[in-house]
């Protein structure tokens, strides 16, 4: 992997994770009826911290880093935990698409923070009108819904800032970050997770299913999510991420049957054309080894 990571376009690391990003909690929609949404999010949590600590053993990394970033990966850890609890929550109430374009509101802030061509700001209005058409959602239907996705949607942005400083990290590799911040959230998600989650563990194939959730979910997509922003701007990243509601309209239509509006097709025709048109910020070469890639940080 160390070898052959830093060949592969980090553009296609997160292809990888905006396919699985939405994959996965497609399947756990499917879930609900057998489990609750809260223990679903649990089981995905510990699936992948279990994952983590097979592959990485990130108890040897936290005593090797300093208190700073201890910090960043407590921070991240709860982030994680109740960002996949308010996902999880608002899916159960919303359509995969609908929440997966709220997700994206704050994110495309973040992208506009750092466009400063035309170029680039021309993309981000296309990205957001399209992500505004994909939205049609009416705020009297399900506030409660709504509330939550709009807290998943704050979290999510800030699952991004925090990642891409993970990644970048003096003392760590980002996906060993990643394997510690899940680990933590998985205890920190515990104490409201397990007893929705108890009858999957009774049923071992609920469990396989809710673990399969749980690797499609969070293993995947956040692995190449460390990978692809170890390599890209910030505003890049951000920007790639208005494909995200997009992926979830098509996964949504071809897993759950959620058929979308010809309005939510002209939304992600814009989305996609934002994206399209997005020039990624010049970047410097960095000579920091990342433990799995060879990372370039933006200037």
């Amino acid at each position: 992997m160390r070898i052959t990571a830093d060949r592969v376009p980090p553009q296609a690391y997160f292809v990888g994770s905006a396919i699985f990003h939405y994959l996965g909690p497609a399947f756990a929609v499917l879930l609900f009826t057998r489990i609750e949404p809260l223990g679903v999010a649990w089981l995905r949590i510990a699936t992948a911290a279990l994952i983590f600590a097979a592959w990485r053993r990130p108890w040897r990394v936290w005593s090797s880093v300093g208190p700073s970033d201890r910090r960043l990966v407590l921070i991240w850890a709860t982030v994680l935990a109740i960002m996949n609890g308010c996902f999880y929550l608002a899916i159960d109430r919303l359509a995969l698409g609908t929440v997966a374009a709220i997700e994206f509101v704050p994110v495309i802030v973040l992208a506009a923070v750092a466009a400063r061509t035309v170029r680039n700001i021309a993309a981000l209005v296309l990205a957001g009108v399209g992500v505004y058409l994909l939205t049609d959602v009416h705020l009297t239907a399900e506030p409660l819904g709504l509330a939550l996705a709009a807290a998943n949607a704050v979290l999510f942005a800030g699952y991004i800032v925090l990642g891409h400083r993970v990644s970048r990290a003096p003392s760590m590799s980002g996906i060993d970050g990643l394997a510690l911040a899940m680990g933590i959230a998985a205890v920190l998600a515990l104490p409201i997770g397990i007893g929705q989650a108890a009858p999957a563990l009774a049923d071992p194939v609920l469990l396989a299913a809710a673990a399969g959730v749980g690797i499609s979910s969070s293993v995947i997509p956040y692995v190449c999510d460390q990978l692809a922003m170890a390599r890209l701007a910030r505003a890049s990243y951000a920007l790639l991420v208005s494909l995200l509601p997009a992926t979830a309209t098509v996964i949504g239509i071809i897993v759950l049957g959620q058929l979308p509006a010809p309005i939510e097709v002209a939304g992600v025709v814009l989305v996609v054309a934002g994206v399209a048109i997005h020039a990624e910020p010049p970047r410097q070469p960095a000579i920091r080894d990342a433990g799995s890639v060879v990372s370039s940080v933006e200037p």
